[in-house]
């Protein structure tokens, strides 16, 4: 009988390669996958020994990224079973059959759009798009995407076969004249649209309704509500938009 392998069992230790600079400041709003907004920005600033500029030589080539990660904001705990926000919140499945951010390792894993290479002035910065990373998220791995060996459109998706539906969103004058006097305010006006058309109230409300809710994005507080359209038809409408503050990342 072979002895048994100590490393087996033994712990893994990792630490962050980087971490994000996001258009997302709070989870709340985020989309639940990446692609889904393609004008979210976030910058990936490496972090020592990691941000040598011979760690990315070669990177300049690549379009899309994989980035491992962590959910550093959710909690520690997990259980067997959750309630994926797709189902409406109600019906429960196996931790591994879904993306919940509720894992054992807390661990995430993300496509994202690389826009650009910084290292001038010392260390390195990943410019990405198209992400769905909140702000201050640790990144312990990146990996060029393969198109050709990780394109399967044939696959099943299981319960999440297609993207999920859009809702129409619309702007109040207020909330339009506060985009225009904007320098970003066609990105932003994108970003906006792209983000409350996934609709990111919580799963059991998904019909018009007279509070109003906050989303953070970049430097601004959107603030919307749902109300009832043609045939009655939920749409999104942005109330108003208030500067938080905080700064823009690009």
């Amino acid at each position: 009988m072979s002895e048994p392998d100590p490393t087996l069992d033994a712990p893994y230790a990792l630490q962050p390669i980087g971490r994000i600079a996001s258009d997302y400041p709070d989870k709340f709003g985020i989309p639940r996958q990446p692609g889904l907004a393609t004008e979210a920005c976030a910058v990936l600033h490496l972090l020592p020994p990691y941000d040598d500029p011979l760690t990315v030589r070669g990177l300049e080539r690549v379009s899309h990224l994989w980035l491992t990660f962590v959910f550093h904001r959710s909690p520690e705990r997990w259980t067997p079973l959750v309630r994926p926000p797709r189902l409406g919140g109600n019906a429960k499945l196996g931790v591994f059959a879904t993306r919940s951010t509720h894992r054992p390792n807390r661990l995430g894993l993300s496509l994202v759009e690389l826009a650009g290479i910084e290292t001038h002035g010392g260390g390195v910065r990943l410019l990405l798009r198209g992400h769905d990373l909140v702000d201050g998220t640790p990144v312990l791995d990146i990996k060029p995407y393969l198109p050709w060996a990780e394109a399967r459109p044939e696959a099943d998706a299981g319960f999440a076969p297609a993207p999920p539906p859009q809702r129409p969103v619309r702007f109040t004058a207020s909330a339009e004249a506060s985009l225009a006097a904007r320098d970003d305010g066609d990105s932003l006006r994108r970003l906006i649209i792209q983000v409350l058309a996934q609709d990111p109230r919580p799963a059991y409300r998904r019909g018009a309704e007279t509070r109003i809710y906050g989303v953070a994005l970049r430097d601004i507080d959107v603030r919307f509500r749902a109300l009832t359209g043609l045939e009655d038809e939920v749409l999104l409408e942005v109330v108003e938009i208030v500067t938080s503050g905080v700064g823009k990342i690009w």
